[in-house]
């Protein structure tokens, strides 16, 4: 699930969060990636709870989970999230129980984390600074999906300046929106945005545009390219059955005041801080499971970059 504060860009999780806290109008800047549209400006982080609980210290593995995130987390344990948590849990020797949020995984540090009826939530940045967070497990980026008919062969953002390339399906205040100002093609694509959510103002409250609508837009022809973090959209492009690509992208923006929007990063686990016993039964059990978690996002289709290339 899925930046950082201030000048980095977002996980799954953190980028989400970013993305309420702009799309509520809680801050006049908006702070970062998958999850506000210039990805960079400060962002007040609400306190986060700490220490451990009960159940850490007992036998139990339990997550913070969104009912209805795919394709990260939902309530039948379909999301690939989900088939994390069960080898981490197994490979720790602990029970897994979900704690079940019915709302947006934005949501999952406040209502879960925070009030300690949970544990563990799969699928953050990897030093996300609100939490203590394990070692990182993969490592990922934006992308590029295309129809395979195209033969688009773009891997830079610069890449949707092409000629041809006019309609874009994204994600709101994503980095893609930044890229689209960038290549001069952003206002251009407003009104079909906008009409991916039908029109509804993004004031005050939290929408954006489903994975795998975005997706299906390029699939129909709606849109020439999706711009989508990678996980968001891998299961519905490997679905498609060949008529879609998706690339990575592989280089950053660099914006005209001197700051970086980084588009990779490296996934980790996040627990309270101050729960390091927890954390470091999750480091172990990570290091262990390394080759199982590798296959589930394999199955996935999550393109994947190698973790020796971090710098977020």
């Amino acid at each position: 699930m899925s930046a950082r504060i201030s000048s980095q860009s977002a996980s799954p999780l953190k980028r989400r969060f970013l993305t309420a806290l702009a799309s509520v109008a809680l801050v006049a800047a908006a702070g970062s990636a998958a999850r506000a549209a210039e990805n960079t400006g400060q962002i007040p982080v609400p306190p986060t709870a700490e220490g451990s609980s009960p159940t850490s210290e007992g036998d139990v593995l339990k997550v913070c989970a969104s009912a209805k995130e795919a394709p990260y987390s939902l309530k039948d344990e379909s999301g690939f999230e989900n088939r994390i948590a069960e080898v981490l849990a197994a490979t720790m020797g602990r029970k897994l129980e979900y704690e079940w949020i019915d709302r947006a995984a934005i949501y999952l540090v406040r209502d879960g984390l925070s009030k300690k009826t949970c544990d563990v939530v799969i699928g953050v940045d990897t030093g996300d600074e609100r939490l203590a967070t394990s070692r990182p497990y993969y490592r990922t980026a934006y992308a590029f999906v295309s129809r395979a008919e195209r033969e688009f062969a773009g891997s830079r953002w610069q890449d949707v300046g092409g000629e041809g390339l006019s309609r874009f399906a994204t994600r709101l205040y994503s980095p893609a929106e930044t890229m689209l100002k960038y290549a001069g093609k952003y206002e251009d694509n407003l009104a079909y945005l906008y009409g991916l959510v039908n029109f509804k103002s993004r004031r005050n409250q939290y929408l954006d545009v489903p994975p795998d609508r975005l997706v299906q837009e390029v699939r129909d022809k709606n849109a020439d390219l999706a711009i989508a973090f990678a996980p968001d959209v891998a299961r519905y492009v490997k679905e498609a059955g060949g008529d879609l690509a998706i690339t990575l992208i592989t280089n950053d923006v660099e914006r005209s005041d001197g700051e970086t929007v980084e588009l990779q990063y490296s996934q980790s686990v996040g627990v309270r801080k101050g729960d390091g016993a927890l954390l470091g039964q999750i480091d172990d059990a990570l290091a262990k499971a390394q080759g199982e978690i590798g296959a589930i996002l394999d199955e996935e289709g999550i393109p994947t970059l190698p973790l020796e290339d971090q710098t977020n």
